[in-house]
């Protein structure tokens, strides 16, 4: 048996947490820099888990508009959910758990999470924190601290599921327990326990408390 961690909530980032991606984002962000003759790789290293807004800002060329550039890779990337795929396990576990015990929280907006999630089969949440929904979005801890607070608790009391280092960052600076999903071993994941999946991963409700088992 492996890690049990306790929680009152649990909140699990989208992008390669409950759904791979991966090859979408890559392909909208290789566009975007062939549109503005940018190296799409510089922007790829700094893009995963943050508000596209903010990545469009900082490497769009002056005179560039940001808003009209980031509705155009939204509207792409909700048009195009080829390629996209359940990390494995992410279905069946959220459809385990009570409703009002979960949520998910991530950088993309509300509509293209809802068609991401629909399109590979993981149920929709009753509670979601979109990049619609913040005023400072991750790395800051402000996603994750909404997200606990609409499900009524605070973020102290929530185990975080996430994979990208601004995720992390925001999940841990929120005070949640947090835990990796994937190979990202970069400082933001240093000491903290991680799952390659969500295959692995049990939770039980015990009265009010909930004990996770990781793999």
């Amino acid at each position: 048996m492996g890690s049990v961690l306790t929680a009152s909530v649990l909140l699990f980032d989208m992008d390669g947490t409950l759904v791979d991606s991966t090859a979408s984002v890559e392909r909208a962000w290789g566009r975007f820099a062939d549109r503005h003759g940018l190296e799409a790789g510089a922007i790829l290293a700094v893009a995963h888990g943050r508000p596209t807004i903010e990545v469009v800002t900082e490497f769009a060329p002056a005179g560039v508009d940001a808003i009209a550039e980031t509705d155009r890779i939204e509207a792409e990337e909700i048009d195009r959910t080829d390629g996209i795929s359940e990390v494995p396990g992410a279905a069946a576990l959220l459809q385990s758990l009570d409703p009002s015990r979960w949520a998910v929280v991530t950088s993309a907006t509300r509509a293209l999470t809802l068609k991401r999630l629909a399109a590979v089969g993981i149920p929709l949440p009753k509670v979601l924190v979109a990049a619609d929904d913040v005023t400072r979005g991750k790395p800051h801890p402000q996603p994750y601290r909404l997200a606990a607070r609409a499900l009524g608790f605070d973020a102290t009391d929530a185990i975080a599921f996430e994979d990208a280092p601004a995720g992390l960052a925001s999940a841990t600076g929120a005070g949640a327990a947090t835990v990796v999903v994937g190979g990202y071993r970069g400082e933001a994941a240093a000491g903290l326990p991680r799952v390659p999946d969500m295959t692995g991963v049990r939770v039980v409700l015990d009265r009010e408390t909930l004990s996770v088992t990781l793999p």
